[in-house]
């Protein structure tokens, strides 16, 4: 398997934040439409759930992806310093 670049991974993670932020916009545009009655508190709590069920893994991966870079950068730096 091929490691991929910190760029490669750079933009992973930047298309992991547009997912979470249009899965997050898309949900609170969903809760402005919903009936100020108790039936929409209801279900705005089931979005909001669902929200968070959807993006607690999706920052997760983004928090391992930003780990791997910085590892790949540091290697990178090691190898460049012990070169010269």
């Amino acid at each position: 398997m091929l490691t991929p670049t910190t760029a490669e991974i750079r933009t992973a993670i930047e298309v992991l934040k547009m997912l979470d932020k249009h899965i997050n916009e898309h949900a609170a545009h969903s809760v402005m439409q919903l009936p100020n009655t108790e039936l929409g508190d209801r279900y705005a709590e089931h979005i909001e759930a669902r929200t968070i069920e959807q993006t607690s893994p999706i920052e997760k991966v983004s928090t391992q992806l930003k780990n791997w870079r910085d590892e790949l950068l540091q290697a990178r730096r090691q190898n460049v310093s012990q070169s010269v």
